[in-house]
């Protein structure tokens, strides 16, 4: 190539408009998520004034642009061709690293990202240049980096994490313990001081102090220094006056405002904090070029021409700006990142996204073992007063998949979530501190998901894995950024002219690749046979008739898990025995997760209908039984096989089939039956039990005497009989459950008054 740094510049521009598309999709979520889970503004509302505050704040950060250029390294230090070099390795590993974590649905932080990734590059970019000099040594790589200021920038992205839930959850308890969950009547009568101290807090530090991180602050210095008092005073008043009038024309809460203010200030806070980890590489790359041509195309030159302060470019800051609206309106990756951060902070139950761990569990024990410290030490009759201000209102229990479409949380949590989040980020931009608003937003969230209780001793543990994950994954972006960067960049100087093509096809490939794979997931579409809770019917009549999908889905299900365990068994195929291994998994977690709505369901059951729990836990009780007898074929089969045992005799795969063929018949007509709710076939099918139960009895008599005979493999053996006795288990939880229906049927109503109930 004649010129690779205009190939590199080109290259560097283009990831730059990936790299926010990708970026934005991580981080933008994050100020939506309070509006979101409130659920008090229409999406089309939320998404229109969330544009406007990223349009305002792009034009607000071109004083943070200064980080990329000169914040963590020094640039007087390295030639054109290094920093070139530099940029190139960060823009690519940024890209990588942000859409892997967007295409799993973890919140992480670009501004973390874009720090160790300069970092890190800069650091392995001067080891190699330490390394060609001869008077040089290690000790010299302090020269290189600008270690005070990078020390302060992630001191302060460190430290974000526990300002910002300590915050939270002090502003939440303390609005929690005024307003209570029943806030509707004292929001009428505070609620016009409550939204005005809230607006003025937003206002005051979104617009004024963040106005100090843009070149715009020097024509406003002399109104805005030495009036503080008096700005916020005035601004509290004006906002007394425009909550008061709000409510009193509308007749709607100043919440409303709050959240609509909240959400604009913190979209404006974002943009303005969070551009510079977008396109300030880009423009640092721009303006090294730029002196590159000026000074006659010397490689060599120093660039202590980055020391110098540059504004940026009003256009540049505008397309940027239109380019992170148009993703958030249209990234369908966002939106699986904000599932995360809203299931951890739910007030309600909900389907819990992480696993406990040995941590979380230690977590959760030490602040219950705190609790009990400061339940002894706190007199009872505070604690009970406390207490009030958090006792939840009586409402229809949600199951775990109704939680999913209820609000997240009330609107005053919303509101200090916003209020909070907004002030600390632009106190932050106002000091000119690369802040995290990821870590700042989420750990607001969680802090006032804490001091709300949503924490409980149900879901605790699970959350605080959810949020240990999150952070781990925090700091796995600064170690993989630091690594991934100083790898790269040692490829691209290595040789540049090959490496770097290679380099950015490989970058296209894993775009591609990880789109189209959360594209799949995405467009998915729900399994026909999945279960589905029980939620609306009361009576037993309405649980027969509203369960019999689950029953027929189960039979099928189970129908092809346990002829597919035969067929691979005889065939010896382990890929379709570990295919049906994880189908039966999938089936066992279903049924496990109509058993977790066993509370929701008889929680919201008048007084005459409570027969119906009995029938509905009994039917559960009998599938669960027939899923762990089939989670035991299934496993076992694929054991055999995956262990290399000797397989199975040609008699016994004979009679096994046998028994399948049986088998599916029986269980295709019990699917038939409850596929058209002709429950009175039941009986029919019920006086099989004894044919079909004798079938596999002889089947295990048999065995036995080839086991006195002929049989030689202990594995053989231990195998039939496992299958035999397990499809035993499976008929008599079968028959079991049909039994439960045929008598539940006929004894309670006739079909006539079914369909009349139906």
């Amino acid at each position: 190539m004649d010129n690779i740094y205009l190939f590199m510049l080109i290259a560097i521009t283009i990831l730059a408009v990936a790299d926010i598309v990708v970026g934005v999709s991580n981080d933008a979520i994050n100020f939506l998520n309070s509006a979101i889970g409130s659920k008090t503004l229409s999406m089309r509302t939320i998404m229109i004034v969330a544009s406007l505050g990223i349009f305002i704040g792009a034009v607000f950060s071109s004083g943070m642009m200064e980080v990329a250029r000169k914040g963590i390294f020094v640039p007087a230090m390295f030639s054109f061709e290094e920093i070139m070099y530099i940029f190139m390795a960060v823009m690519i590993t940024d890209i990588l690293l942000l859409d892997f974590f967007n295409t799993i649905g973890l919140p992480t932080s670009t501004t973390v990202s874009i720090v160790f990734n300069l970092l890190g590059a800069a650091v392995v970019m001067s080891l190699i240049k330490i390394t060609d000099s001869d008077s040089q040594t290690l000790s010299d790589l302090g020269s290189y980096i600008n270690t005070e200021k990078a020390i302060t920038i992630i001191t302060g992205i460190v430290m974000s994490v526990f300002i910002a839930f300590t915050v939270g959850a002090i502003v939440q308890w303390v609005s929690r313990l005024i307003f209570t969950f029943q806030y509707e009547n004292k929001i009428k009568n505070f609620g016009t001081i409550f939204g005005a101290v809230c607006l003025t807090a937003i206002t005051y530090f979104i617009f004024l102090k963040g106005l100090k991180g843009t070149p715009y602050y020097k024509d406003l210095k002399g109104l805005v220094e030495g009036n503080e008092i008096f700005i916020i005073l005035g601004s509290f008043v004006l906002w007394l006056g425009v909550s008061y009038a709000f409510q009193a024309i509308t007749k709607k809460t100043i919440l409303l405002v709050v959240i609509a203010v909240g959400t604009f200030g913190l979209a404006l806070a974002f943009s303005g904090n969070d551009l510079v980890n977008f396109i300030g590489v880009p423009m640092a790359a721009y303006h090294s070029y730029e002196a590159w041509i000026a000074s006659g195309m010397d490689s060599a030159m120093s660039m202590s021409v980055l020391d110098k302060k540059v504004p940026a470019e009003p256009l540049l800051l505008f397309i940027a700006g239109a380019i992170m609206v148009l993703t958030l309106w249209f990234s369908k990756k966002a939106k699986t990142v904000a599932e995360t951060e809203l299931s951890l902070s739910r007030q309600g139950d909900t389907h819990e996204k992480f696993e406990p761990n040995m941590l979380s569990r230690s977590v959760v024990k030490g602040t219950s073992w705190l609790s009990d410290v400061m339940s002894a030490i706190i007199p009872k009759s505070m604690q009970q007063s406390i207490g009030r201000s958090f006792e939840k209102p009586d409402t229809l229990a949600l199951t775990k998949d109704q939680s999913i479409d209820a609000p997240a949380f009330d609107m005053i949590r919303a509101s200090v979530n916003l209020m909070v989040a907004g002030v600390l980020i632009a106190i932050a931009t106002s000091m000119k501190l690369p802040l995290s608003t990821t870590y700042v937003t989420f750990m607001v969230a969680m802090g006032t998901s804490f001091a709300d209780r949503a924490w409980g001793r149900e879901s605790a543990v699970y959350r605080v894995a959810g949020v240990l994950n999150v952070i781990g994954g925090w700091f796995g972006t600064a170690l993989g950024a630091f690594i991934a960067a100083g790898f790269v960049v040692f490829l691209v100087q290595a040789n540049p002219t090959v490496m770097t093509p290679i380099l950015l096809l490989l970058t296209v490939i894993l775009l591609v690749r990880n789109y189209l794979s959360h594209k799949n997931k995405s467009n998915k579409a729900i399994d026909e046979d999945s279960l589905t809770t029980s939620e609306e019917s009361s009576s037993v009549q309405g649980v027969i008739h509203e369960s019999a999908k689950n029953i027929a889905s189960v039979v099928k299900r189970g129908n092809r898990i346990y002829t597919n365990a035969i067929k691979g068994l005889a065939k010896q195929d382990l890929a379709s025995l570990k295919k049906n291994k994880k189908q039966v998994v999938k089936l066992s977690e279903e049924v496990d997760n109509l058993r977790d709505n066993i509370f929701y369901f008889i929680k919201n059951l008048d007084e005459s209908s409570v027969g119906a729990s009995n029938f509905y836990i009994n039917i559960l009780g009998y599938l669960q039984d027939m899923t762990q007898s089939l989670e035991y074929i299934s496993k076992a089969s694929h054991k055999h096989i995956n262990n290399n045992h000797k397989k199975l005799k040609f008699s016994q795969v004979k009679e096994l089939k046998e028994v399948d063929d049986v088998l599916e018949a029986l269980f295709n007509d019990i699917k038939g039956a409850f596929d058209s709710r002709s429950f009175e076939e039941i009986g029919a099918i019920l006086n099989r039990k004894k044919e079909v139960l004798d079938i596999v009895t002889s089947k295990i008599v048999k065995q036995v005497a080839r086991t006195r005979t002929e049989e030689s493999s202990p594995k053989n053996t231990t195998l039939y009989f496992g299958l035999l006795l397990e499809t035993k288990d499976l008929l008599n939880a079968t028959m079991n459950l049909l039994e439960e229906y045929h008598n539940a049927h006929d004894s309670d109503v006739t079909p006539a008054t079914v369909k009349e109930e139906e």
